[in-house]
């Protein structure tokens, strides 16, 4: 019982860890605490409806729902889990558009590795307007900022995803990334103002003294020694920019904006496609998704379901008041595989302890009742030693149960009973009846057979 408490402790310490930390929207922090604390239990149904809510608020509404869902199955009644989940199915558009902003993210990190990186902003963008909580879209977009040289805009969105999961590992990353790539653009920028401060000024010698005097001075006094010329000129010159370049360029113009529209048509083509594809899609991923699920609260109800029954045989076993056969019906429920390793050791202990004296006290209970030809009582009782001693009188359980099944009407267990005696204990006395009671089975079948 100590151990126990100490388990229960240590999963309620985990989960007020991840608490605190979910409050300060430290979500990474909290879902490690979290799952942490359902390592020692996974029973606590605080620390599960805990770590969905942080997973929603991340925007990963699947592994939300998959642990809420978990927890009502492992507390059906008076769990706020159940109010959970009835919220987002009440919101089905909601959840529509958070499953297609997930498909629509899985698209953008293909066309990423493709490298249509245009495509890749475009739907990512939508993605973030429309599910502003998926902190992955962020990320995303801020990555392919940073590639793209685009500081300021990658700088927002990480600002942005902080704000939303402060301790977020790959968010962190990104900004040192981006705080290591800021620090070298400040040199490039200053010998691009030397050069144009050159280019837009002139340097003369008076002396000793270099003198550095704006261009346009130059210009201007041109200008007005020949002002006349300069009109005419520029005259000249207007009319050919009108003929030569003003009505190109407005044809340009023109062609440029319509390609821009056929461009931008193709991509909402292309976006209402990838769409339908995902609508298309999502009623498969849902039904796969609540399967999964289900498996998963079923592997946790069999689990708790358990812990519980080796609680109960412990409990049996260290009060004194309850005799073997009863205390092995309570370890006979109980899925070593699904135990922790210390669960596990008790698990070994106790049927160690207890299965030699339960084995001794249900087969005889189990031969005296099919000696009054109480079948179903003999069935249970020696089907319970064979699971506890499968070898138990050198193959006699399994010969005497195979001979209650036989004569309950039940020929396929018999048989079963019977073959395995037949293999594992040849050259035996229980392998010789075993031969016959198959050869009977065999003669009866094939007289009933003849008859039909």
């Amino acid at each position: 019982m100590d151990y126990t408490k100490k388990i229960m402790h240590c999963s309620n310490y985990w989960y007020n860890d991840g608490l605190r930390k979910a409050q300060i929207r430290d979500l990474s922090g909290a879902i490690l605490s979290l799952r942490q604390s359902l390592q020692y239990n996974k029973g606590n149904i605080a620390a599960r409806n805990l770590l969905g809510l942080v997973y929603y608020g991340r925007g990963e509404v699947a592994e939300a729902l998959v642990e809420w869902i978990i927890s009502k199955n492992l507390k059906p009644r008076d769990n706020i889990a159940n109010e959970y989940i009835q919220r987002v199915q009440d919101s089905s558009r909601r959840l529509e558009a958070m499953d297609h902003a997930i498909q629509v993210y899985n698209q953008c990190l293909q066309l990423c590795r493709q490298g249509s990186i245009d495509m890749a902003i475009l739907k990512l963008r939508q993605v973030i307007g429309g599910h502003p909580t998926f902190v992955k879209a962020y990320q995303l977009l801020a990555l392919i900022y940073i590639q793209d040289g685009q500081y300021p805009k990658a700088n927002s969105l990480l600002r942005t995803a902080s704000k939303l999961d402060t301790t977020n590992a790959t968010t962190l990353r990104y900004m040192h990334e981006l705080e290591l790539h800021r620090s070298k653009v400040p040199a490039r920028s200053e010998k691009k103002k030397e050069k144009r401060k050159k280019k837009n000024s002139v340097e003369y010698k008076d002396g000793n003294e270099t003198i550095i005097q704006p261009a346009y001075h130059i210009v201007k006094t041109i200008a007005g020694k020949f002002t006349i010329m300069n009109i005419i000129i520029g005259a000249l010159i207007g009319a050919m920019i009108v003929w030569y370049l003003v009505v190109p360029s407005v044809n340009q113009s023109k062609s440029e904006k319509t390609n821009k529209q056929i461009i931008e048509y193709s991509e909402q083509i292309n976006a209402m496609k990838a769409q339908i594809s995902a609508m298309t899609r999502t009623l498969d991923n849902y039904r796969t998704a609540g399967s999964d699920s289900e498996a998963a609260a079923q592997n946790a109800a069999s689990t708790s379901d358990s812990y519980e029954n080796l609680m109960s045989a412990s409990t049996q076993y260290n009060s004194g008041n309850y005799t073997y056969d009863v205390i092995a019906d309570s370890l006979l429920n109980v899925n070593r595989d699904l135990l922790g390793a210390s669960g596990q050791e008790m698990y070994d202990e106790m049927t160690g302890e207890v299965y030699p004296s339960a084995c001794e006290i249900k087969y005889e209970a189990g031969i005296e009742a099919l000696n009054v030809a109480n079948y179903s009582s003999a069935i249970d009782n020696l089907s319970k030693v064979v699971r506890m001693n499968a070898d138990y009188d050198d193959g006699g359980a399994r010969l005497n149960l195979g001979i209650a099944y036989l004569r309950s009407g039940d020929n396929d267990n018999a048989i079963a009973n019977f073959q395995a005696v037949v293999q594992e204990y040849p050259d035996t006395d229980y392998a010789q009846e075993a031969t016959n009671n198959l050869n009977m089975i065999s003669q009866n079948t094939e007289e009933t057979q003849k008859t039909e």
